[in-house]
């Protein structure tokens, strides 16, 4: 039952970073947080870790692109400090 729930909770999440990228549009980003505030309001915080889990799986398919200050990271280098999630068709 937690696998599942675990499953059920990574696809809320994937579903709510594509839908968040897709409406902010081409050339603009989404902070992670913002997508853990609107799955979790109250408990965002614990979500954090699966939200950049999920925008790691999305950026290896090249179905969004995380950046930091500009510069787009590559999907399995190790990711420190502020990230933002936009639209791979941006670049």
């Amino acid at each position: 039952m937690r696998d599942a729930r675990a499953a059920a909770m990574r696809a809320v999440i994937r579903t709510e970073i594509v839908a968040r990228v897709a409406a902010r549009g081409a050339g603009k980003t989404v902070c992670p947080s913002e997508v853990a505030r609107a799955v979790a309001p109250d408990a965002w915080r614990a979500l954090m870790a699966l939200v950049r889990d999920e925008a790691r799986e999305l950026a290896r398919e090249g179905a969004i692109v995380v950046t930091q200050r500009g510069t787009v990271l590559p999907p399995d280098a190790e990711w420190r400090g502020a990230i933002r999630l936009g639209s791979s068709r941006s670049r």
